[in-house]
């Protein structure tokens, strides 16, 4: 689907940025590594964890550069993007370390630098190499991304395919006001701007009512109606799809004509500069998900979630290069599909959550048709916020975790205050990984969830006799980091 997603003029542009970049980066190699995911998935929290954890020297056993000493050190430049905002790091970190609370989330793009001075492990390397990388970490709504197919379709086929999920039995209940006004608006009558705004907020609202935490559903273009940012109450987001649309060009000045134009517009002027300017440009790339929440929802949500990974997945451009070739297009060879928030299972059930996002993941590299790079999963935490422990149940022992629920956080009927910690049996992960998957029955219909999913503050860091605050604990990020940029620093 990428080779579609630009035109021969967008190719001679993304191939003179590519170009000046790598000519700088004879100079200074770098990397660009972006870093995406959908709402909540802990794109933030990832970044600021990995920048602190090699800036403060953390306990990174897996990441074989960190590990064999061969890292002098690490530390923030400015980054080469002046139009792009910075990702504001020392404010993430101030949240997560001083009054443990988690940052806020991801809303636009935002790009750091990070520069690693290192001894190459090779003899033969040292000799060449500068001993230096800079890793340009680019953060976007991974909302966003899921636009990118758009680029490829009609204004008829995004409509067809908007009325096709709205029937599943999964949004059938959100979509039905959107689906009751659309169907009273003959998509042939006279353009009319209070129409256009009705449909579009309508058709938003149910999209936001797919991602609230009971669905936690992950395909939810346009993305931009989800995240606005300042494009709210533009004619460019003034739009939405229609029912029953008849074959041929719609009539000029007619409501079909003028949500084309607009749909048309979105993309030409919202979808494909985030393409060109951001996507094309990348080297590695992580994806983000949190299958924690999309399992307590239930097989609709995951369901959902593979099918919102497959069309990531699409988007990318993946391969390996040459010499020559690489001086004009990059190419993302390495991908990593991350679960989040492993710290709120116990440890035991990590390789089941690992299995799981292994078979989402690979079938969706099937159904996007998806070559030329290197994919792997993990389970990770970037931010371990509890421990693991035993409590007796009559003569069970139980494997709980320990932590701090946020406020208004509730088990069983009992609500957390976000001072106290607790200790939580969260449950079994299914041994059988298609369990998670059989969507037969509506949500309504679905069995008490696999676990108990509550969300934790922050963990109080812990201090060095000299009184040295240490790196942010975590579950697995050094073994994305080797696998993201370990051969890189070899």
């Amino acid at each position: 689907m990428a080779s579609s997603l630009t035109s021969f003029t967008d190719e001679a542009r993304i191939a003179l940025d590519t170009l000046s970049g790598r000519a700088a980066g004879l100079f200074s190699p770098s990397m660009r590594l972006g870093v995406t995911g959908l709402s909540r998935a802990g794109k933030t929290v990832f970044i600021s964890a990995l920048v602190h954890n090699l800036i403060h020297g953390g306990r990174l056993p897996l990441f074989e550069a960190q590990k064999s000493g061969r890292i002098a050190r690490a530390f923030l430049e400015e980054q080469p993007d002046d139009a792009v905002p910075r990702f504001q790091y020392e404010d993430h970190v101030a949240a997560l370390v001083n009054e443990r609370v988690w940052p806020d989330s991801t809303r636009a793009i935002s790009e750091l630098r990070l520069t690693i001075e290192y001894e190459s492990a090779s003899g033969w390397n040292r000799l060449f190499s500068a001993g230096k990388l800079s890793v340009d970490i680019v953060d976007y709504p991974g909302e966003w991304l899921l636009d990118l197919p758009l680029l490829g379709k009609s204004f008829a086929d995004f409509s067809r395919e908007a009325v096709e999920l709205a029937a599943l039995p999964v949004r059938c209940d959100l979509s039905q006001a959107w689906l009751e006004l659309a169907s009273t608006i003959d998509p042939d009558a006279d353009a009319d701007e209070m129409t256009a705004r009705r449909l579009a907020e309508s058709f938003a609202a149910y999209l936001k009512a797919c991602k609230l935490d009971d669905r936690a559903l992950s395909t939810l273009p346009p993305g931009r109606f989800l995240m606005p940012g300042d494009l709210e109450g533009s004619p460019a987001l003034t739009f939405a799809p229609l029912l029953t649309l008849s074959q041929g060009r719609p009539r000029s000045g007619s409501l079909r004509a003028m949500m084309e134009r607009r749909y048309e517009a979105y993309k030409t002027h919202v979808v494909k500069p985030f393409f060109r300017e951001h996507i094309a440009r990348l080297d590695r790339q992580i994806v983000l998900i949190d299958a924690m929440q999309a399992l307590n929802a239930g097989p609709a949500a995951m369901a959902d979630l593979e099918r919102a990974v497959t069309e990531i997945l699409s988007c990318f451009r993946p391969g390996r290069g040459n010499f020559l070739t690489d001086f004009f297009s990059r190419r993302i060879d390495r991908i990593l599909v991350a679960a989040t928030k492993a710290d709120h299972l116990h440890h035991e059930s990590h390789d089941r959550l690992q299995a799981i996002v292994r078979r989402l993941t690979d079938r969706a590299v099937a159904r996007a048709n998806f070559s030329g790079a290197a994919v792997d999963v993990v389970a990770m935490a970037a931010v371990r916020s509890t421990r693991e422990g035993t409590v007796k149940q009559g003569r069970e022992t139980l494997p709980v975790i320990i932590g701090m629920p946020l406020k208004s956080e509730t088990i069983n009927g009992e609500t957390f205050d976000g001072k106290t910690e607790t200790a939580i049996f969260p449950g079994d992960l299914p041994e059988k990984v298609d369990a998670v998957f059989d969507i037969s029955g509506s949500p309504a219909d679905s069995a008490e969830p696999a676990i108990r999913f509550v969300r934790f503050r922050p963990p109080k860091l812990e201090r060095t006799a000299e009184g040295v605050t240490l790196s942010l604990p975590h579950i697995r990020l050094d073994r994305a980091l080797q696998f993201l940029i370990g051969d890189h620093l070899a």
